[in-house]
C-alpha cells in the first residue's frame, strides 16, 4: 500500500489560498503560514499531516500527493473541505 507524508494549508476561499500561495512563492515559511491561516487541526503542527495511506484522503487530495512532484506547493486544490495548498514531503 502506498504511503506519503504531506503538509497542507486549508482555507475556505480560493482567493485566500491564492494570496497565501503568492506569499509562499516569495519565500514565506510554509509552517508559519499554516499556523496563521489554516482551518485544519494540523495547523498546530505547521500543517503537517504525518504519514497516511493512499485512499485515506479525499480523491482530489490523493491525486496531488501521489502524482505531482515532491517538495513543490500545489494548489489551490478544491475539496469538500475548502481549498488546500499541498506540499508532499515523500511517498513510497
Amino acid at each position: 500500500m502506498a504511503t506519503a507524508s504531506a503538509l497542507h494549508i486549508l482555507v475556505k476561499t480560493e482567493k485566500l489560498a491564492q494570496e497565501i500561495l503568492t506569499q509562499l512563492e516569495k519565500g514565506a515559511d510554509f509552517s508559519v503560514l499554516a499556523k496563521k491561516y489554516s482551518v485544519c487541526p494540523s495547523k498546530k503542527k505547521g500543517g503537517d499531516l504525518g504519514e497516511f495511506k493512499k485512499g485515506q484522503m479525499v480523491k482530489q487530495f490523493d491525486d496531488v500527493v501521489f502524482k505531482k512532484p515532491l517538495y513543490k506547493v500545489h494548489g489551490p486544490v478544491k475539496t469538500k473541505f475548502g481549498f488546500h495548498l499541498i506540499k508532499t514531503l515523500y511517498r513510497s
